[in-house]
């Protein structure tokens, strides 16, 4: 068979040999009629797009849970459409359609005005019938599966959802503006879902099953995938997509969005160029990779830099940039190159800057110590809730790497390799925030001192529940002064004012 006949087979799941049966009469198996047809007297204009809308509000507002059903039953009537075309399909498509087909996204067009044809053909024979709006969704729907993602493409392409959670088949919640949302996006089922998953890691080579249940990736756009299937999961197959603005963000976007002042952007940008280490801490979902992707666009033009990621999410704007992926245990659980592995080989290849998508584990130890030889101006970044916490992590990762170090020796290198820490902090309201910029001054016996120079301080929660607050110099000088004359950068003593905003 064709490589369409395969993409087809694992849009629905069956193929030419499952095709039900015909009545002996030779009529076909009608599909079920809705209840709005039943009552209207002219079939084909039962059903218009406002009315369809209408009665969804009408469902959701009656009950939750009710609501949920209505919206099931209906979409389980055209997932049940969907089979029937592909299976028409499946049948009788030519092979000129076949090799249109095999072009997959630059055809979609073409294919979309193919798979029109065959859904007409299967409405014209059945007493299903569907309002133009609804003919229009099929055909998006069967392309998506195609050539997509399934049900999670209009939700990729959708700019304002920033991250979708699919908790099983059933259920898909959206992240969009900050705040958490049920979307009405379902899978059919397990198999339908576990189809998605295998089309979104196969181009990456990697695998998951009940071997290797849970897995990271990442989508062609560079958005961040994580995969967690039963029998760890409970709910079913688990899918996060933590999406990535299409056009890569400037640090003028950042203080737009309300991300820091003017001055901590223009601060930042001094400190890049300076080749201070900086580190980037906060929880999940705070933003911490869009950070570390705006401030390796103050890196000239003119330097090497390695990136090191589990799943390559950065999006450098340089020309000279040398990307490197971790990569899994195969199936007989050899071959896994770890971060560390990478930090190790990075030092080898001569780069003016690396860069670590996040430290977790003993890599932090490589990575201290390429800072401290002579590879400044390295960013990376780190989970933590405080400036001090995230030394506390570091800490703790670099004895995870297996060597019995003095406590005072670790926190030596901690306070010699990093200069400069950003704090950075999802608010209540959904909104990120650069809560700390705090320098690492070094050490006072065997404690590290840290000096806040800017933070962002919260006046109010107003009555939309927004947070409002404002951004302030603490009004102290940094140590690291020299290092900005040294490469000739020149900030005025006053620029960090006690209270300037």
């Amino acid at each position: 068979m064709s490589r369409s006949l395969s993409l087809l087979e694992r849009l629905g799941g069956k193929t030419k040999e499952d095709k039900p049966q015909h009545h002996a009469s030779g009529e076909r198996q009608h599909l079920p009629k809705p209840e709005a047809a039943k009552h209207s007297s002219n079939p084909h204009s039962d059903y218009t797009e406002k009315q369809i809308q209408q009665e969804r509000e009408a469902a959701l507002e009656a009950s939750a849970f009710a609501g949920r059903r209505a919206l099931t039953s209906r979409t389980d009537v055209m997932q049940e459409l969907k089979l029937a075309v592909h299976r028409r399909i499946v049948d009788e498509m030519t092979p000129e359609e076949q090799n249109v087909l095999v072009r997959g996204e630059e055809a979609r067009e073409q294919i979309k005005n193919i798979i029109s044809v065959y859904s007409n053909r299967e409405l014209a024979e059945s007493a299903y019938t569907l309002s133009r709006g609804e003919r229009i969704q099929l055909v998006d729907d069967i392309s998506n599966e195609l050539l997509g993602l399934g049900p999670l493409e209009p939700l990729l392409q959708n700019d304002s959802i920033t991250e979708i959670m699919v908790n099983g088949p059933k259920q898909i919640f959206i992240e969009q503006k900050g705040k958490l949302k049920l979307s009405d996006v379902h899978f059919y089922d397990n198999a339908h879902l576990m189809n998605i998953i295998e089309r979104i890691l196969t181009p990456l080579g990697r695998r998951v099953d009940e071997s290797s249940p849970l897995v990271d990736a990442r989508l062609a756009d560079g958005s961040r995938v994580n995969i967690i299937i039963p029998p760890l999961s409970l709910v079913g197959p688990v899918v996060t997509i933590r999406k990535f603005s299409k056009n890569a963000l400037s640090i003028h976007d950042l203080v737009s969005f309300g991300t820091l002042s003017e001055d901590m952007g223009k601060f930042l940008d001094c400190c890049v160029k300076a080749r201070l280490n900086i580190l980037v801490s906060g929880g999940t979902g705070s933003g911490k990779t869009t950070t570390l992707n705006v401030l390796s666009s103050f890196i000239p033009e003119t330097d090497r830099i390695v990136t090191i990621e589990d799943a390559a999410e950065l999006r450098l704007q340089q020309t000279h940039v040398v990307t490197l992926e971790s990569r899994p245990a195969n199936l007989e659980g050899h071959g896994a190159i770890t971060i560390r592995d990478l930090v190790k080989n990075a030092l080898r290849m001569r780069p003016d800057r690396i860069i670590v998508g996040e430290v977790r584990a003993g890599e932090a130890l490589d990575m201290l110590q390429a800072m401290n030889t002579g590879h400044d101006g390295s960013l990376t970044t780190a989970h933590a809730n405080t400036p001090r916490d995230v030394l506390s992590r570091l800490e703790t990762m670099v004895l995870m790497a297996g060597m019995e170090l003095p406590v005072r020796a670790v926190r030596t290198q901690v306070s010699s390799a990093i200069d400069l820490i950003l704090q950075q902090s999802r608010i209540r309201d959904g909104s990120r925030k650069i809560t700390y910029i705090t320098e690492v001054q070094g050490m006072e016996g065997d404690t590290i001192i840290l000096q806040d120079l800017f933070r962002y301080v919260q006046d109010y929660i107003d009555e939309k529940g927004k947070s409002v607050g404002h951004y302030e110099s603490m009004g102290l000088m940094p140590n690291f002064m020299d290092k900005f004359q040294m490469n000739g950068i020149d900030l005025p003593p006053s620029f960090f004012q006690s209270g300037r905003r």
